[in-house]
């Protein structure tokens, strides 16, 4: 395994690899890594000749008073978890070696980018798709992956993929969950012992939509209303959203139909926290 720091280093090793019958598999990471990142990462071993991983906590998806600065940066345990599970490549650039000084450009997914978290985080969708658009023009992968509790960046990363004929198959994997439900995320290191007990109530809310779901109940008002009463039993939290919308589009439905996203966005103290389930 290398870790490569320049664009130029990394496209002068890749166009080293006899590219014959040979794909290259792509996960792209902030770092911080856990075994959410993880089972991205064994998919795509099993599934590519080739394994590149990309650690870079990205400033253009960071709006005014987010975490960057706080954000943990992990490098030497994310490099060996990486070289544990058989990656061949970390592209690991600075921040002045993806923008540079004078860099203009950047790219944005109009409609899925004002959507749940863009209502909330102006900006922080355009930063994704840029950085994703040049780390796959970077790299030149076959197939990246990415995880759906991120659901909202799954949906903006395919519809750009096709808007813009990129030569990548975007593949989304499952949600990781610990044991008790908590989505894994970088995020939850914040969480203070009672906070991360009190988090719990994102899981279990969606478990609660699942199940009236199940027992047949399709308004959506009744399940959104049953979630939010949940949430708000737990003290000191606040919700910027609770929303149940279609897969592609992301847009707000009017009764459970087909596949239907259900999501949320809730902060536990100081830290911003996002969830979903997919029902069927």
């Amino acid at each position: 395994m290398v870790i490569i720091r320049t664009i130029k280093r990394l496209r002068q090793v890749l166009s080293g690899y006899n590219r014959k019958g040979r794909t290259i598999g792509f996960v792209p990471t902030m770092g911080a890594l856990h075994y959410g990142h993880l089972s991205l990462i064994k998919a795509c071993r099993r599934e590519n000749k080739i394994v590149v991983v990309s650690i870079f906590v990205n400033p253009t998806q960071f709006g005014p008073g987010e975490d960057l600065k706080k954000y943990p940066r992990t490098l030497k345990q994310d490099a060996a978890l990486c070289k544990k599970e058989g990656v061949d490549i970390i592209f690991y650039p600075d921040a002045k070696e993806m923008f540079p000084s004078g860099y203009e450009t950047f790219v944005t997914v109009e409609g899925l980018s004002r959507e749940l978290c863009g209502l909330f985080r102006p900006g922080h969708f355009r930063g994704v798709a840029t950085v994703v658009a040049k780390l796959f023009n970077i790299v030149q992968p076959d197939i990246a992956y990415f995880g759906q509790k991120d659901a909202q960046q799954a949906a903006i990363v395919r519809r750009m993929v096709r808007d813009l004929n990129m030569p990548v198959k975007i593949k989304v994997m499952p949600t990781v969950r610990e044991i008790d439900g908590l989505a894994m995320s970088s995020r939850n290191a914040y969480l203070n012992p009672l906070e991360r007990k009190d988090a719990l109530v994102l899981s279990r809310s969606l478990a609660l939509a699942k199940r009236l779901v199940h027992d047949g109940v399709k308004d959506i008002a009744e399940i959104t209303g049953k979630i939010r009463e949940m949430i708000l039993r737990v003290p000191k939290v606040k919700i910027d959203y609770i929303a149940v919308v279609d897969q592609e589009h992301l847009m707000p439905l009017k009764k459970i139909s087909g596949k239907s996203l259900i999501a949320l966005a809730v902060w536990i103290g100081k830290t911003r926290l996002i969830d979903n389930i997919i029902i069927k």
